[in-house]
């Protein structure tokens, strides 16, 4: 049941990104900017060529290949059943939404649609899809710092966490 909601909240956010990528393209020349919330965040069109910070800008093959990568070995903790917690699960399917509206954009166009830009400090221009894996990131790494030893890692005898528990 938790993988069902986790999954239609992570399907929501990646159409939520996919929409806004698509409305700032169509509604915001690029380079151009409107007023989000005043003083704070702006609409900012911009395209990246690269990752965070428009590290390995240009390299478009090996963003796509490490992005597919690091997606397939989320999907596989999940198949798996290998993060169970309702904590990692969120991480995970977080990871997944961002990183498939990423990926979809840098596959279709050769680079991101990014919009949020923060006024009020100097912070790179970023998405929905950023948000997603930040957020995922931070969720994923309380995970496993607080509650992987517990309830899900497996010990050199075979039993996991939850059969320890009983």
């Amino acid at each position: 049941m938790l993988y069902t909601i986790f999954a239609l909240l992570a399907a929501a956010l990646l159409a939520l990104d996919q929409w806004l990528k698509a409305w700032i393209t169509q509604n915001l020349p690029l380079g151009e900017a409107m007023p989000l919330v005043p003083g704070f965040v702006e609409l900012r069109t911009v395209h990246n060529y690269g990752a965070a910070w428009s590290s390995f800008s240009g390299q478009r093959w090996l963003l796509i290949a490490v992005t597919a990568l690091i997606m397939a070995a989320v999907v596989y903790l999940l198949v798996r059943r290998i993060v169970r917690h309702p904590l990692g699960l969120a991480a995970c399917f977080l990871i997944l939404s961002g990183g498939v509206g990423n990926l979809i954009d840098r596959v279709r166009m050769g680079y991101v649609v990014d919009m949020f830009n923060f006024l009020f400090m100097d912070y790179p221009v970023f998405n929905v899809a950023d948000i997603c894996v930040v957020c995922g990131a931070i969720v994923g790494a309380v995970y496993y710092l607080f509650f992987y030893d517990k309830y899900d890692k497996v010990t050199k005898d075979g039993n996991d966490a939850s059969s320890r528990r009983a």
